[in-house]
């Protein structure tokens, strides 16, 4: 793939070139900033040129925060996480924000203290030590399911939206969607992608098979429950002809958050339950469905890990993960060529989406002075100019070789949404998913549990 630098330069050759063949060879080339060092410098008695309608259009509005003048008097800025967020000098992009943090530091006197914290430990000690009012840093990782609304509503987080607003710098959706309450974000990120969730699928086996290629149903804008179904349904072979099937086209059927986002909608919206949406009906419907029509692979009274498993052996199509995991099937199946088309859409749906139930961001405690001193240079610091094209391509890049595989990471990746029933402890989202995965009806699993659900969100929002 081309990088936005080779790209700038080809641009750059053609504007030159452009220029030479309208005559205008003075010397106007070369910065591509068009700072004064790039023109003639203009008389002293020569009218200021006014600004054309085109030139006017060509102009790339910035929402870079202008440069900013302070001394921290030798402040340690401590950013804490559940791991050591030190910037590794590992590629093009992370040695630029090291260098800009360096030239930071030196610009603004202060030092910086990277703070790990064991995960298994994490929520508990960040949490207790917000509430007594002593923070453990001046930017702090949160998990969104414990910190909204339990910890907003206290008042313990600056809002941040009034400073996150460099779209190359910030992750925009992280303050304007995923961090909001009461009409206000509270965190923020670096500019990088979002968690990217789907179907991997077995090529090879789907070839052995064959079937016709899923990434066609993906062309054809014909990926939606009902053509998964059936592909699920196709795969399910009895190769051996002994009467039971050895070969399964879907690994587990309770893929709940993944079904609702791709519905576009969740249990809970905001502070009421759900259930009685009927696009939650309709998510209800598909997964008792598979579970009626027993679909997918049955368990052997294995774990959560047991889908990725059947996964593993080469004998089953589809299995519903994320994309941290891709690296491990390219190890453990170089067998196999495996793929990747999103979640198929819901007939609600308008696209394609990936979804996060454990959504976390940075953001800034109350006690922590001077909020937008620490967000100015977080900023600065993750304000370059990219070696890559767009978030995660490195990452993409090593794990696929197939380029529709990559194309369909991009495009669920942009539309991910979040499903919230983390964020209740008394929530009974499994044992709902387990009557669903058994067959169960929907209205009969909504009439179950739709108070039971709404218990859980009062227990938290009337706390």
């Amino acid at each position: 793939m081309r990088t936005k630098k080779v790209m700038s330069v080809l641009i750059s050759m053609l504007l030159v070139a452009a220029t030479t063949a309208c005559g205008g060879g003075s010397g106007n080339g070369g910065n591509a900033g068009g700072g004064a060092s790039a023109k003639p410098a203009a008389s002293a008695n020569a009218p200021a040129a006014e600004a054309t309608p085109e030139a006017s259009a060509t102009a790339e509005p910035t929402t870079a925060t202008p440069e900013m003048d302070f001394d921290m008097g030798g402040r340690t800025i401590k950013i804490v996480s559940w791991w050591d967020m030190t910037i590794p000098e590992d590629n093009p992009d992370n040695i630029q924000r090291s260098k800009n943090l360096k030239e930071l530091q030196k610009k603004h006197n202060f030092k910086v203290e990277y703070v790990a914290l064991d995960f298994g430990e994490y929520q508990k000690k960040v949490v207790a030590s917000l509430v007594a009012g002593e923070p453990l840093g001046d930017i702090v990782r949160m998990g969104k399911a414990y910190m909204i609304p339990a910890l907003t509503k206290q008042d313990l987080f600056w809002p941040v939206d009034e400073y996150t607003k460099n779209e190359n710098a910030f992750n925009q959706q992280m303050t304007t969607e995923f961090s909001q309450y009461n009409g206000k974000g509270y965190g923020f990120s670096e500019n990088a992608g979002n968690l990217i969730s789907g179907v991997f699928y077995n090529r090879t086996l789907m070839k052995k098979l064959g079937m016709k290629p899923l990434q066609e149903y993906v062309n054809e804008d014909n990926w939606n429950w009902e053509t998964f179904t059936q592909v699920a349904k196709e795969a399910n072979k009895d190769t051996d002809n002994n009467g039971k099937l050895d070969v399964w086209g879907l690994a587990s059927g309770g893929f709940l958050e993944m079904a609702l986002a791709s519905n576009e909608t969740d249990l809970t919206i905001d502070d009421k339950q759900n259930l009685d949406d009927p696009k939650a009906l309709e998510v209800f419907k598909f997964i008792s469905k598979l579970g009626a029509e027993k679909v997918a692979r049955p368990t052997e009274g294995g774990d959560w890990q047991e889908p990725a498993q059947f996964f593993r052996q080469g004998n089953t199509l589809m299995y519903a993960g994320a994309d941290y995991e891709a690296s491990g099937f390219k190890t453990d199946m170089k067998d196999y060529d495996i793929g990747f088309v999103p979640f198929p859409k819901g007939p609600n749906a308008t696209e394609y989406h990936s979804v996060e139930s454990n959504v976390q961001f940075l953001t800034i405690p109350k006690k922590v002075e001077n909020p937008e001193w620490l967000l100015y240079i977080w900023e600065k610091i993750n304000d370059i100019e990219s070696i890559y094209d767009y978030p995660k391509q490195a990452s993409l890049e090593s794990t696929y070789d197939n380029e529709d595989d990559i194309n369909n990471a991009k495009m669920v990746e942009g539309g991910m949404l979040l499903t919230n029933h983390n964020t209740f402890s008394t929530m009974p989202y499994y044992e709902l998913l387990d009557e669903l995965k058994k067959g169960t009806s929907a209205s009969t699993v909504i009439q179950k549990y739709k108070a039971k659900v709404q218990a859980s969100v009062d227990a938290v929002y009337k706390k």
